[in-house]
């Protein structure tokens, strides 16, 4: 209870500092400001990685030791006889807390995740609140600590996005090096959680970068590297994913890497399918349900960690166990204790808690937990190249390493999942200590990120932003068509009549109006219709007598295409091309704006595209 109390009075510390960072900040300014006066451009952005990283290197720590200590705390004189309380209370309680702590510390603000920073990257400049530069430290740490089967590699690289974000703000650095900073944080976080530097390069490169175009990459390596050197002086390496190969690559094995590839591609598309349907569950939940809906999450994680017990946490240590020691270890502290003498219930056991694992990792972060995929996608591909390599071996088809395949498939569901194959080749070959398993982790991650990408081009972390045109993908031209907001362009001065106004007013009203669309709205401001010059061109040049009788509800055309103000920019630009038209309708609603026009959006795209090639 004391350990408890110490705990909590911890996160209070927190909570208090977060009142007084302003003022430290502040104080901090001064040195590096004359620094920045002294030196150049470059080498204050050298200077710079080097503090991002070292800071967030310093985050990563502090979460890892946080989780560790919880786990340390809450495990201790366990005994098997007491699971049934271990691994109900235990992760029930976690997601709990960590809802109240989301909805009472953060008022509900959650922004959790890789996508959110892609999001903060497109439509915000890149400028990421300063909260979350600890929420993550302190949500994750609670989720993962009392067992949510998530990882603390996302909230890491937030924490360390988030530290470089604000550091570059801070300093008044411009569009280009505060996303240059904000993805050596990234990286400094990924490289200081696996002690693996050209990982978090490959991360930061891969995912948050996608859609930016770079070529200043000094500053990202050094971070990365004062982040991998931060987490080998501090942390014990029996808390990191760390590796031993027992038997180097043969050629001879290819064909079973080729096929151990497909075999995660699959795998990571079930993950995806399945994270989705978990996702579109809990989503029925309304926001007061908060605690309802954790309560529920908390249910069905703590079922899958009584059952499956290497589903609690975010199971590196587990991993290392089948890897090194096979399964019976595992076993042998869950309900299926007394099937351990019988192959293959150890085999089905191993299948089983692959298969599981996506609903107790989806539940956990779509329930109100917070972590990340990337643990449980290493996780579930230890699982599966363990399994696909034992059932090769006990049928007698090939005398295959098992422990090298276990290894690699950590790399092929990486790949697939993440959409990372080159984050994921070079983390399994860092964390292994060397680079005997290059060529199949190639094979492995290549083929599994071939099979996923014919189903879905995005990630499942990142598809339902693409979709809605919320973050950066490859394709530049939309990307900069998504910094932009029709709420920021449309034209709210244009003239607009009620259906009862006469010819004679409409005309009198356009005569130095520079427009070439009008619209035409009831009392409420609904839209009607429209009247464009072309149907005025007659009365305004009249070649016979004027119809001075005819009112707008009389002259207005029916409205082929409208714009909502919150719609995104790609799909605007879509509206303009189909309709051939150069001014459209924006609406709120069923509510009448303004205008927008295709003119304006260009010369907007125009502007934008020049100030993010000049920085």
């Amino acid at each position: 209870m004391q350990r408890f109390k110490s705990y909590f009075r911890f996160l209070r510390f927190l909570l208090r500092m977060q009142h007084h960072t302003e003022e430290v900040i502040q104080q901090h300014e001064i040195p590096l400001n004359w620094l920045r006066e002294k030196i150049n451009r470059q080498q204050f952005l050298i200077l710079s990685g080097i503090l991002v990283g070292l800071t967030t290197g310093v985050a990563s720590v502090l979460l890892k030791t946080l989780v560790h200590f919880i786990t340390l705390l809450i495990t201790q004189d366990y005994h098997f006889r007491y699971q049934l309380m271990f691994y109900i209370i235990f992760p029930f309680s976690g997601m709990v807390i960590t809802a109240c702590i989301v909805h009472y510390m953060f008022k509900g603000k959650d922004g959790k995740g890789i996508a959110a920073i892609l999001y903060e990257i497109a439509h915000k400049s890149a400028r990421i609140p300063a909260y979350k530069m600890y929420r993550q430290i302190i949500a994750s740490g609670i989720t993962v600590g009392f067992g949510g089967s998530a990882g603390l590699e996302s909230p890491i690289a937030v924490t360390g996005a988030a530290i470089g974000s604000n550091y570059a703000t801070t300093y008044g650095l411009s569009y280009k090096e505060r996303i240059l900073l904000l993805a050596a944080g990234s990286a400094a976080g990924i490289a200081s959680a696996f002690n693996a530097p050209i990982a978090g390069v490959m991360f930061a490169i891969e995912i948050i970068l996608t859609g930016v175009v770079f070529s200043d990459f000094i500053p990202l390596i050094i971070a990365s590297v004062a982040g991998a050197l931060v987490s080998k002086m501090i942390l014990n390496e029996q808390i990191l994913l760390h590796f031993n190969l027992q038997q180097n690559f043969d050629y001879r094995n290819t064909p079973f890497y080729l096929l151990l590839g497909i075999c995660c591609g699959m795998y990571s598309r079930y993950y995806a399918l399945m994270a989705h349907r978990v996702e579109a569950f809990f989503k029925r939940f309304h926001t007061h349900q908060t605690l309802r809906k954790a309560a529920i999450g908390g249910i069905i994680l703590a079922l899958c960690c009584f059952v499956f017990p290497p589903l609690f946490g975010d199971g590196y240590g587990f991993v290392k166990t089948l890897a090194n020691e096979g399964p019976e270890q595992l076993i042998r502290t869950s309900l299926f204790a007394p099937l351990v003498n019988h192959h293959w219930a150890l085999l089905a056991f191993v299948g089983s808690i692959a298969l599981v694992k996506v609903f107790a990792t989806s539940t956990t972060i779509y329930a109100g937990g917070s972590g990340g995929n990337f643990a449980p996608s290493l996780f579930a591909g230890a699982f599966v190249g363990y399994f696909f390599s034992r059932l090769v071996v006990d049928l007698h088809i090939f005398p295959l390493p098992v422990a090298n395949f276990t290894i690699v498939g950590m790399a092929g569901v990486m790949s697939g999942v993440l959409y990372a194959p080159l984050t994921s080749i070079f983390l399994i070959a860092e964390v292994t200590g060397g680079y005997d398993l290059f060529i199949p982790l190639m094979i492995v991650s290549a083929v599994s990120y071939l099979i996923v990408r014919r189903f879905s081009p995005y990630s499942l972390e990142i598809s339902e932003y693409v979709k809605e045109g919320k973050i950066f993908t490859r394709q530049y031209d939309s990307n900069i068509l998504s910094m932009l907001q029709v709420k920021d362009l449309v034209d709210r001065t244009v003239p607009y009549f009620h259906p009862q106004t006469g010819l004679e007013q409409i005309l009198s009203s356009i005569q130095h109006d520079h427009h070439f669309y009008w619209a035409v709205t009831d009392e409420q401001h609904r839209l009607l219709g429209v009247i464009r010059f072309e149907d005025l061109k007659a009365y305004i040049f009249p070649t016979g007598e004027r119809k001075t009788s005819l009112t707008a509800g009389e002259l207005m055309k029916p409205i082929s295409l409208s714009i909502q103000i919150h719609e995104n920019m790609n799909r605007v630009m879509e509206k303009f091309d189909t309709s051939g038209e150069w001014y459209l309708p924006v609406l709120q609603g069923d509510k009448y704006v303004g205008l927008l026009s295709k003119s304006t959006v260009l010369n907007a795209y125009r502007t934008t595209l020049k100030h993010t090639i000049e920085g």
